[in-house]
């Protein structure tokens, strides 16, 4: 199940009611089609943030091995992706890296929210279908 957090604030008070939706839409979606667990953090990622960012993930929940975790820190101008054992065989590095440049350049332009969707859409689009999983 696709979850998202905000220590500092809460939701629904930096985001419309349509970007959360769209935000939750685009959690599932990529869930749903990649058979991997995806989850977002929006918040201050401390001075370590790639430890944080860490730390978020071995908090998130279950099924680590087939997680992914992005945490972004509009504050700090900060994308970290954290993936589990198996969701890093079909997101490599290289793959992420592409993802947070184009949240990036979003995010430059204002377009918080876009950017995290087309980040997710990226990443889901280079993880695939699981093996086993038919699409119609």
């Amino acid at each position: 199940m696709p979850t998202r957090a905000d220590e500092a604030e809460a939701p629904d008070t930096i985001f419309s009611y349509q970007e959360l939706l769209r935000l939750d839409e685009a959690l599932t979606m990529s869930s749903r089609e990649t058979g991997l667990r995806f989850t977002l953090y929006i918040g201050d990622l401390g001075s370590q943030t790639r430890a944080r960012a860490e730390e978020l993930f071995e908090r998130s929940g279950r099924d680590l091995p087939e997680s992914v975790l992005l945490a972004v820190s509009p504050g700090q101008r900060v994308v970290e992706v954290v993936t589990g054992a198996a969701a890093a065989r079909r997101l490599p590095d290289r793959a992420c890296a592409l993802a947070v440049l184009s949240m990036t350049n979003a995010f430059a332009s204002g377009d918080l929210v876009g950017g995290i969707v087309n980040g997710l859409r990226q990443l889901s689009d280079q993880a695939g279908h699981p093996r086993g999983l038919r699409t119609h």
